[in-house]
Formats: C-alpha cells, sequence, structure tokens
C-alpha cells in the first residue's frame, strides 16, 4: 500500500485522508444499497483512481467498505458480515463499517459494532465521520 494521497481528483483527497487510504487502493463494497451516500463513495472511488470491487470479486484488496445498516441485521447477522469481509481482505487491511449516525434511521449503536467486531476477532478501533449521514468505525485484526 503507498502513502500517496494525491488522488485523480485533488478536491475528492479528503476522502483518502480521512479513512488512511492511498492512490490505487483496491477497495471492495459490501452492503451498497440506495440509501448510501453517494457523494462519499463516489468522491472515494474518484480520489483512489479505481473501481470499487463487488461481492463476486474474489481479489484481494487493500480494505473493506462494509455499509450495514440496523435493518441489515441484529448482532449475529453483523457478526457474520465482518468475518466475510475478511475473506480477500490482504494482512493488516482494515475493514471500514460505515453506518447511519444517530440521528438517522437505521443507525447501529457503536456498543454492538464492537460486540460484533469482539466476536468475530476483530477490533473496532477509531470512527471517522465521513457524511453528514454516515460514520466509519475501522475494524481491524486483533494482533
Amino acid at each position: 500500500m503507498s502513502n500517496s494521497s494525491s488522488g485523480k481528483n485533488p478536491d475528492n483527497n479528503h476522502f483518502i485522508g480521512e479513512l488512511e487510504l492511498a492512490v490505487g487502493d483496491v477497495i471492495q463494497e459490501l452492503g451498497w444499497d440506495e440509501d448510501i451516500d453517494f457523494e462519499f463513495r463516489n468522491g472515494l472511488e474518484d480520489a483512489l483512481g479505481e473501481e470499487f470491487l463487488t461481492e463476486e470479486d474474489q481479489e484481494p484488496v487493500d480494505a473493506v467498505l462494509l455499509w450495514w445498516r440496523e435493518d441489515d441485521g441484529d448482532i449475529t447477522e453483523l457478526t457474520d458480515a465482518l468475518v466475510d469481509a475478511t475473506t480477500n481482505l490482504d494482512d493488516n487491511a482494515p475493514i471500514w463499517l460505515l453506518i447511519p449516525r444517530s440521528s438517522q434511521p437505521g443507525h447501529v449503536s457503536p456498543m454492538d459494532v464492537s460486540e460484533s467486531a469482539h466476536v468475530a476477532g476483530l477490533r473496532a478501533t477509531v470512527t471517522a465521520g465521513v457524511s453528514e449521514d454516515w460514520l466509519a468505525t475501522r475494524i481491524e485484526r486483533r494482533v
């Protein structure tokens, strides 16, 4: 993974910095639906200079973006989704779990996120406010 943060569109470079990603990183996107923040998503994709991989893709990735809402399932289903998200993940690469902010429909409790990560053998570390409606929590393997 490179440390460069100069994307194709410099106006979108803050998306790279916010999630500690680099131009050229290969990202897999899971949980996409019509309610996602398209400005954030498209800005990040543009800044990275690469189209996101989908659930069907099986190549190694530098990070996973996992969109999750309360309606997507309970703690057990979130745990399963986090485990599944590690399938193509390179060593030491993060999962960025995107959940609606507390003021938005579909919000998931940070305690539920931490518990699901723990049960999945992972840990929740930092949270970034990536848009007005969505938060991103970095989930990584426990060392």
